[in-house]
């Protein structure tokens, strides 16, 4: 497939001269561009007034039998934003931060500049064109860009070596699910949905001034990490769903297999489904030094998975910290 860059550009150039153009304008050229990288890579645009916390873009790769592998995540600005975050107001930063930390191949992109992430650090930046008096082409700069892409689109899963490297893995993933859920939480004006039931469950039952954001806090570790824990356990590693993760939980955590019956039902907010099962999707890959056991006490994750959930959501975050001696980092 030839990736068209000189003619994604002029149509940038097309949409922006019309003076009427938005961020959303150049969606469909920038998607066609990432499209036309590879056959086996599928690049999905999040539909406009979706509010989830989430990229932009979402690269899938199929994997055969019904399962596809996220390859990488996209963060598409209006032309002409600042994409550097030296330069971006607090909420971009901030927004930027939670990206890098938790998505291990990752583009940030204005449309004419193209910053590139691997594994939370900046691997490359190719700018394609300048914004003075009007767009400005860089046509050295489009084979540059199109090799990037392909370097991108070929990301494979890659073993994890280091216990600490895995704990800010799965750190960064609970970061952006607990994000995800607050802003659940926050639109559900009329207390009508499931998760919001849950929340005034807990603080019924377990923690009386248990805030929407420790709750989302709390409820986004508990995901993360059980999640992990069941495809950590999975037999089947070319497939896994939901439904999968409840099947695994242990029968002896009654509360963990609870929770999981609504993270695998029918009712689970849409945007946590999004962000729950893709980030688990692939099979954790970790040497046999880091597997998950009783028997490993000198892992930086905790030894056994499945009973700290329950500490967790009985414990506020600054007791848990205080208890732990650490930040959120791990638990």
């Amino acid at each position: 497939m030839a990736i068209e860059v000189a003619g994604y550009i002029a149509e940038v150039q097309r949409i922006y001269a019309t003076g009427q153009a938005t961020e959303h304008s150049y969606r469909p050229i920038l998607e066609k561009l990432f499209n036309s990288v590879t056959a086996d890579v599928t690049a999905l645009n999040e539909p406009k007034g979706v509010k989830v916390g989430r990229p932009d873009f979402v690269f899938i790769r199929e994997a055969g039998k019904g399962a596809a592998i996220t390859v990488g995540h996209c963060e598409a600005k209006d032309v002409g934003l600042g994409i550097n975050p030296k330069g971006m107001n607090d909420f971009n930063k901030a927004q930027h931060e939670r990206y890098v930390k938790a998505l291990s191949n990752l583009i940030y992109t204005n449309g004419l500049d193209f910053r590139f992430y691997k594994n939370g650090e900046l691997a490359r930046e190719i700018s394609i064109a300048n914004l003075l008096m009007g767009i400005q082409p860089k046509p050295d700069q489009f084979g540059a860009l199109a090799n990037q892409l392909k370097d991108f689109a070929a990301e494979r899963l890659q073993t994890i070596t280091s216990a600490e490297k895995l704990a800010e893995m799965m750190a960064g993933k609970a970061t952006l699910i607990k994000d995800i859920l607050g802003n659940a939480l926050k639109d559900d004006n009329d207390l009508q949905t499931e998760l919001t039931g849950q929340y005034q469950s807990f603080k019924d039952q377990l923690i009386h001034d248990l805030t929407a954001e420790d709750f989302a806090d709390i409820y986004a570790e508990t995901i993360a990490y059980g999640l992990f824990g069941a495809r950590l356990h999975d037999k089947t590693l070319d497939s896994f769903s939901r439904t999968e993760a409840l099947e695994l939980m242990p029968k002896s955590n009654p509360f963990l297999r609870n929770l999981f019956t609504y993270v695998a039902g029918p009712n689970l907010d849409e945007r946590v489904r999004w962000m729950s099962w893709r980030r688990f999707s692939k099979p954790p890959i970790c040497p046999s030094s880091l597997r998950i056991s009783a028997n490993s006490p000198s892992a930086m994750i905790p030894s056994s998975i499945f009973m700290k959930p329950f500490w967790v959501s009985t414990t506020p975050p600054s007791a848990r910290r205080a208890a732990c001696g650490t930040r959120r980092s791990l638990w």
